[in-house]
């Protein structure tokens, strides 16, 4: 090797100037482009992580989309059974239902208070029951 050979060596070659070298610079052109995509593509296939977290928030969407589409089914349900409850139940009944719960929320302290006694009494009587 003469010393030419070796301060060329790494250096590109010259371009030719004739008339094939535009198509020939294009050409090359056009395969960089395709490596450089080839090589994001081969990236991004070998990222794992990046890949677990599209498919963590698809699945998280999914998950959300199920259960808005469940709640809505429940909320359509519930809505027939109180309309087929109403539908079925007589009105004096509904009337009645009706007073007894305003006066309910009326008087939740006392309600409160005599649920709780009544409690306390049946765990008396419940421990009373077993020592006899």
């Amino acid at each position: 090797m003469n010393d030419d050979a070796r301060t060329n060596i790494g250096t590109p070659a010259p371009t030719p100037a004739g008339p094939g070298s535009a198509e020939l610079r294009e050409q090359v052109e056009r395969t960089r482009d395709e490596l450089g995509q080839t090589v994001e593509a081969l990236a991004a296939k070998a990222d794992v992580k990046a890949q677990a977290k599209e498919k963590a928030a698809a699945v998280k969407d999914q998950a959300a989309e199920k259960a808005a589409l469940v709640s809505e089914q429940i909320r359509e349900t519930a809505g027939h059974a109180v309309q087929l409850v109403k539908a079925k139940t007589p009105d004096p009944l509904l009337e009645k239902a009706d007073q007894a719960v305003t006066a309910a929320r009326a008087n939740r302290t006392p309600l409160l208070v005599a649920g709780a006694v009544v409690v306390v009494f049946l765990l008396i009587r419940r421990g009373r029951g077993g020592r006899r």
